[in-house]
């Protein structure tokens, strides 16, 4: 059960990583252009920046402070907020009419799990 509660959050660490450096130092015209950026057309160059921003927190808060063993809490608290962020690209991309949310329902489905397993069965 450790070992898949630490590849989780490996895993969901490098998703984050990707996609927020993608938001932050793509720019936006590149980002709508590309397969899944089209969303990015509907918002402003700061907004998508914010996300960007945000996604930034899961990669300092689900692998960093466990494997560094400081303040370990965050990592469920973490995974906690990417279900959240999940549950908001559900809904952005359902509300504009986009058919494949499977990949935000894994990564929810992922944080969900990671969450579960720290607070529950394999705390730190």
């Amino acid at each position: 059960m450790n070992l898949a509660l630490w590849i989780t959050a490996g895993l969901l660490t490098a998703v984050f990583l990707v996609s927020s450096t993608t938001k932050l130092f793509v720019p936006k015209k590149k980002l709508a252009a590309i397969h899944g950026g089209e969303w990015t057309g509907d918002f402003s160059a700061g907004f998508v920046k914010t996300i960007g921003a945000i996604e930034i927190l899961p990669v300092v808060g689900l692998l960093p402070p466990a494997a560094l063993g400081i303040a370990p809490i965050l990592v469920p608290l973490a995974a906690i907020g990417v279900a959240l962020l999940m549950t908001g690209a559900i809904t952005m991309r359902l509300r504009r009419g986009e058919r494949n949310v499977a990949p935000d329902l894994i990564y929810f489905a992922l944080a969900v799990f990671l969450a579960w397993g720290r607070l529950g069965p394999a705390p730190f």
